[in-house]
């Protein structure tokens, strides 16, 4: 690949605050300046500067009229010809707006995160399917999670929008997924060839010294001065299952706070609702502070601190990742980076993907066992021996999932799809 750099436009729903791919991208964004080249995005949301963001509402997920088709696509298997129109129409706008996107800041290569992959809004998919086959721009189309592999996606009146965007099948278009299941379920359903680039951390740049910032957030939070801080860095959605942090909270018989970092999100309030019934009936100490936390520090509208999520990992005494589900496992990762120890349990991806690597960290299945529970108290009450063990996860980490890797990856997968 020749030293030229290259401008590069992110795409998505939304880029901004602590869900996965937002953080992801950053990251991406980062090794991509080391190597040369300058980003911009297109979304219907975001927290980059102004000047390399293009921000069009109805990108969103969220968007009122997005969100109305969504309600009619995914219920049953028929759809109303107000739904296909209102589709139909979304979607040249949103081609449109691409289209001055890729213009005005001289676009030479697309990565789409997510916005192919699952069909949050599904006019966005389709409009840049169609950009992509009109213009046959080089595009890299990251893949985090796909629809197949969402409950709520199962039943819907889509199948044919699916079909053609989600993922699309064009020559321009490179894969990356970030699992070896996503890799071989893509090849099974699809027949597309993908390139499998993991999530990763700047493993070969630890993180600073706690500078004082953060010396007052148990205070903040309303943590007990003794308690240890059990930290749930994850969304409020059922296949977090929160509901198995805090009943280990409750049965290590130890004093404790759970903490949950992160908002429901696009999921309904539902689950949340359920939880704090939950938490009322066991009598346990929990704490939503997703309006005290995120992925960097600043202040509320009442002039409150702001947290960043790596002041919270450095304030916790134990990370729970109980996930049924996930892609990869950021806040797995995040735990290993800022060497806390973890309790887990043992998703697919971590068992197929991860596991094998030889991390040291408490694992159970379906349900939390006696042995979990004594596990869990000997980390904490030693915390000589759960340095040793996170040490040695930081080491495992640094040799596969550090910035060195991705950066190879990314100049090889830009050099295919763009050459010299």
């Amino acid at each position: 690949m020749s030293g030229e750099g290259k401008r590069i436009g992110f795409v998505s729903t939304r880029f901004a605050g602590t869900d996965g791919v937002s953080l992801e991208t950053l990251k991406w964004v980062q090794v991509l300046e080391v190597l040369g080249h300058e980003s911009f995005c297109f979304a219907g949301e975001t927290d980059w500067p102004e000047e390399r963001a293009f921000v069009v509402p109805e990108a969103h997920f969220q968007h009122p009229e997005i969100h109305k088709l969504n309600e009619d696509l995914f219920d049953d298997y028929r759809r109303s010809p107000e739904t296909s129109r209102l589709i139909e129409k979304l979607k040249n706008l949103l081609k449109i707006h691409i289209h001055n996107f890729i213009s005005r800041f001289d676009i030479n290569l697309l990565i789409v995160e997510n916005a192919m992959a699952i069909p949050m809004n599904v006019p966005l998919g389709l409009a840049l399917t169609e950009v992509i086959a009109e213009t046959r721009i080089p595009t890299i189309a990251h893949h985090h999670d796909f629809a197949w592999e969402r409950q709520r996606f199962s039943v819907g009146a889509a199948d044919d929008y699916l079909r053609a965007a989600f993922p699309p099948t064009l020559h321009s278009i490179r894969h990356v997924v970030i699992n070896s299941y996503g890799q071989s379920q893509l090849a099974l359903r699809t027949g597309l060839s993908s390139i499998i680039v993991p999530n990763v951390m700047d493993f070969d740049s630890p993180p600073p010294e706690p500078d004082g910032y953060a010396v007052d957030m148990r205070d903040a939070l309303d943590i007990p001065k003794d308690d240890f801080l059990i930290l749930q860095p994850t969304r409020v959605v059922p296949r977090k299952r929160i509901e198995l942090a805090i009943g280990l909270s409750i049965r290590i018989e130890v004093p404790n706070t759970v903490v949950i970092s992160h908002s429901s999100g696009d999921e309904g309030s539902d689950y949340s609702n359920y939880l704090n019934e939950l938490i009322d009936l066991l009598g346990a100490n929990v704490r939503f502070s997703e309006d005290r936390i995120d992925h960097k520090r600043g202040k509320t509208v009442d002039g409150d601190k702001i947290y960043s999520l790596g002041d919270s990992y450095m304030a916790s005494d134990l990370v729970a990742y109980p996930s049924s589900i996930e892609g990869f496992g950021n806040a797995f990762l995040e735990a290993i980076y800022f060497r806390r120890p973890l309790v887990m349990s043992t998703y697919e991806i971590y068992h197929i993907d991860i596991k094998p690597k030889g991390f040291k960290v408490v694992e159970f299945g379906d349900y939390i066992t006696e042995d979990t529970l004594s596990r869990v108290r000997e980390l904490l009450l030693n915390p000589e021996m759960a340095q040793e063990m996170c040490d040695l996860n930081y080491e495992i980490a640094r040799h596969h999932y550090s910035y060195t890797n991705l950066e190879r990856l990314l100049a090889a997968i830009i050099s295919i799809s763009i050459g010299d």
